[in-house]
């Protein structure tokens, strides 16, 4: 069982979370709302964003390439997929 499974309920709770912070966005921008208002509100929302992403980055790095049980290629494959993610990440 991956450790997205495991812990699907809480990421599940925090993507919820983040998507009624989107719809307030949607919501402001509808309204007219003022720029300080939505600015507020995309910062919060991309600072839950960063948030989720940290907890499931850390999560693969736990489970992926700082485990003692794996071997060196599960270690190898592990990093990789985390360096790509933070490639695309990053751009």
């Amino acid at each position: 069982m991956s450790h997205t499974a495991r812990e699907k309920a809480k990421l599940l709770a925090r993507v919820r979370r983040i998507r009624g912070q989107v719809e307030a966005i949607e919501r402001a921008l509808e309204s007219e709302a003022g720029c300080s208002e939505v600015l507020h509100l995309l910062a919060a929302s991309r600072g839950a964003m960063n948030g989720l992403m940290a907890e499931v980055l850390e999560d693969h790095v736990r489970e992926h390439v700082a485990a003692g049980d794996l071997s060196e290629a599960a270690r190898t494959e592990g990093a990789d997929e985390l360096l790509a993610v933070i490639r695309a990440y990053l751009k």
